[in-house]
């Protein structure tokens, strides 16, 4: 995509403003407004879009970056200018006939994050929901007079309901003034509240995204610091990817104005996600590029280094990075993903919402795998060509570039050389470093050059063909030392190898690296164990090897091993995912009703990404083994 496209549409065609002009912003007149009269009936029953619309004309109104920005320099307060969205709510008076009772929500406007400070905020409370059931469980479904034992429901909004805590919609005014409160039943509001967050959730990402636009985009003085293929590689398709919440946005606000009680949303989710978040895929492959090229414009370029300093340092960013303005729509994508999990799980089953919940979390789900695959795609066949480069083969040549092959892990080791007597135990030769490369098909041993540039390939086998023997530790000399088996080589022999790892958690993540199937000290989930352990993620990690999984806030994962050096290896509950993370960012789920809740709800996902039906009576849930997901960027975990 050109320039001239980034800069068309909502910043290129201004109407009674006269901005400051420079050669990226001249382009031809934007047919934005075309797009919007787009009316499709995939998905949902769609009314036609009202010109008149408060917010569509909010939407629409072009916002000037300059020295004068009404916001307020507190990073805890709003921008003054924040876009209000109004209701005409119709309920029940007496059970007699409905009447109409207009009130401006203003949701937009009271919302008080950015979204990188929501996710945070949100994950926390999830977080302390799980450790509070904990102290309360066994818990009832129901409030028990007199027991002081409260439901899942009623934790969950006293929870929600502190200080610190997101907005809720049974504190809106409008709400609490109609009664509803005192006739929904508990689990009704906990519904309405998860759909609340995900629409307040989408607001809270649109504004942060207008940051992203405003505040770094249309700066004169950053933009002319770059090339029009530099402006590219930096924002690639943002443009898209804001229209696309602005119509999903326009959507919700129509919907919701009809009653006080918010209705089904998911068919929404389904249409834009059909229609419209393809975008989201073409955004995230090209963040491998985008990250790249941002550390080489900061590393080579004084003056947009200069002119990035100062716009983060703005009290608009609110202390944010610009990166985490780049990676906002992957964070976003899953993170919708996970909210319509949210409200999937508390649907009905067999009802329509919960049909709609299942068809929009299948499109999702399959939007965040394209996204994911794009990713692993640019990088991993980078990573093979860098690694080819460096190889020499003395013999039999091994073709290392193949497009159903990838990197799992490498390292340096210590090769036990010589016969295993006490004399050259005691020899300072015993051991000589290798190096291994292991793909997903392939095992290279190799020993690095005298240069420490280049690595001589020794031997070769196929992944099927390894095998891995546990060494008990005999003395310092021999800790953490394990024996790995070819049956057959790159000579088509038998060999064995015994190696020395630097610790027992490395020892162990390369057995379970090189032998997969191997058994692990719990069982995973896909062995249909009615419990087994879990953690939750206390502390957001971000993988640094290729085995390592990068773990966001509350993520639930079912233990499959741990090393008395602090390091675990899970499978999160959510999409099957597995890999290696250090047990300090993790906490133990101690109680075992909290467990079993874990597996339902992660069974009743599988079940909407299957489209299958309710377990067996008498089959114990478990869910499939996904593989690692590996990192799309180091800005940030999305």
């Amino acid at each position: 995509m050109s320039v001239t496209a980034l800069f068309r549409g909502k910043w290129g065609h201004k109407s009674q403003e006269t901005p400051e002009k420079h050669p990226a912003a001249m382009v031809q007149p934007s047919h934005e407004d075309e797009d919007d009269e787009d009316v499709s009936n995939v998905g949902f029953s769609r009314e036609p879009i009202r010109r008149n619309s408060r917010f569509y004309r909010s939407m629409r109104k072009k916002r000037m970056v300059s020295s004068e920005h009404e916001y307020i320099n507190s990073p805890g307060c709003l921008p003054k200018h924040i876009f209000p969205i109004f209701f005409p709510f119709r309920f029940l008076s007496n059970g007699a006939r409905s009447q109409t009772i207009c009130h401006s929500l203003n949701i937009v406007k009271n919302i008080a994050f950015l979204y990188q400070e929501y996710r945070d905020t949100s994950k926390q409370q999830e977080i302390e929901q799980r450790r509070q059931r904990e102290n309360l469980c066994p818990v009832a479904e129901t409030v028990v007079a007199g027991s002081g034992v409260m439901s899942p429901p009623v934790l969950q909004l006293q929870l929600r309901n502190s200080s610190r805590s997101l907005s809720l919609w049974q504190n809106l005014e409008a709400v609490q003034a109609s009664g509803l409160l005192t006739q929904l039943p508990q689990k009704e509001i906990i519904m309405q509240e998860a759909t609340f967050e995900l629409i307040t959730s989408e607001a809270s990402y649109y504004k942060s995204l207008e940051i992203l636009e405003t505040h770094f985009l249309r700066d004169p003085v950053l933009i002319n610091t770059l090339s029009q293929s530099d402006v590219h590689f930096l924002f690639s398709n943002i443009e898209e990817v804001m229209k696309a919440s602005e119509r999903f946005l326009m959507d919700l606000e129509h919907r919701i104005e009809k009653s006080i009680l918010i209705p089904d949303v998911c068919d929404i989710v389904y249409h834009h996600a059909v229609e419209h978040f393809n975008v989201f895929i073409k955004y995230v492959i090209n963040q491998v590029y985008q990250e790249k090229n941002y550390r080489r414009i900061l590393e080579g370029n004084q003056a947009f280094r200069e002119a990035m300093a100062a716009l983060e340092n703005h009290p608009h960013v609110r202390g944010l990075s610009f990166t985490s303005f780049l990676i906002l729509p992957f964070q976003r994508i899953t993170r919708l993903k996970l909210l319509v999990q949210n409200i999937l799980k508390k649907a009905d089953e067999n009802s329509e919402r919960e049909a709609n919940a299942i068809k929009a979390h299948q499109q999702l789900e399959q939007i965040v795998k394209e996204c994911n695959e794009g990713v692993r795609k640019m990088s991993r066949t980078e990573e093979l060509i860098s690694i080819e480069k460096t190889l020499e083969f003395k013999s039999k040549s091994v073709p290392i570039i193949s497009h159903s092959r990838w990197l799992l892990k490498k390292g340096e080791l210590q090769l036990m050389a010589g016969p295993k007597s006490t004399r050259t135990m005691r020899s300072r030769k015993l051991y000589q470093p290798v190096y291994l490369f292991l793909f997903n098909n392939l095992l290279l041993v190799t020993k690095r050059s005298s240069s420490g540039e280049k690595f001589q390939v020794l031997d070769s086998c196929t992944r099927a063909m390894l095998r891995t023997e546990v060494l008990e530790d005999q003395g310092q000399l021999l800790a953490n030392v394990f024996n790995l088996k070819l049956l057959e080589n790159q000579e088509e022999r038998p060999v064995s190898y015994m190696l020395k790892t630097c610790s027992m958690s490395d020892k162990l993540r390369w057995m379970c690296a090189l032998t997969p199937n191997r058994r692990t000290r719990f069982m995973s989930t896909s062995a249909h164990q009615s419990d087994s352990p879990q953690v939750q993620c206390i502390q957001s990690y971000s993988s640094q090897e290729p085995d390592e999984l990068s773990i966001e806030m509350a993520d639930v994962l079912n233990l499959l091993e741990r090393t008395e050096d602090g390091w675990m290896m899970g499978e999160r509950l959510h999409d099957g995912e597995r890999g290696w993370f250090p047990s300090r960012v993790v906490e133990e789920i101690q109680s075992k009703e909290v467990r079993a809740q874990n597996l339902r709800e992660a069974f009743r996902i599988l079940q909407a990404q299957e489209g299958g039906g309710g377990p067996p009576t008498g089959t114990r849930v478990g869910l499939r083994v996904g593989r690692r997901t590996p990192r799309a960027s180091n800005f940030s975990n999305p």
